[in-house]
């Protein structure tokens, strides 16, 4: 299999988690694909909470399903939003795709296929990291 057909399942799970958002205040559902070095796939959705702050978003909640399922050796974050332009990852959001890989790309994509592929590295430059840690 390779790399774009890889993507190109990663990006069709993120449409299909993004249905299964909980987003009953903002309205705005976020699917969120990760790609392991394996060509594995990872999934999450946003989940809101009545208390803003305690909302997790697509891209948290996939990591946190790839982390469960063992792995860490993610690649690639696929992101689906139903909005005009693509949409990038919070700064939150950033900053833990960040500990498990400052070096993956983001693919970040709209519902009618507008796309935008960027580094993890310009999302958040000079990002904090472990090695900031005395």
């Amino acid at each position: 299999m390779t790399h774009s057909d890889v993507e190109a399942r990663a990006l069709g799970a993120a449409r299909d988690v993004r249905h299964r958002a909980y987003a009953p205040y903002s309205q705005f559902l976020v699917g969120a694909a990760l790609i392991d070095a394996r060509g594995g796939i990872h999934v999450g959705c946003n989940v809101e909470n009545a208390s803003y702050g305690l909302t997790q978003c697509a891209e948290r909640a996939a990591v946190t399903a790839a982390t469960a399922a063992g792995c860490r050796d993610i690649t690639v974050c696929v992101l689906v939003a139903d909005t005009p332009e693509p949409i990038t990852p919070c700064g939150a959001c950033r900053q833990v795709l960040a500990e498990v890989n400052p070096d993956m790309d983001v693919l970040c994509t709209t519902v009618e296929g507008k796309a935008v592929r960027l580094s993890l590295a310009d999302l958040l430059p000079q990002g904090f990291s472990r090695h900031h840690l005395p």
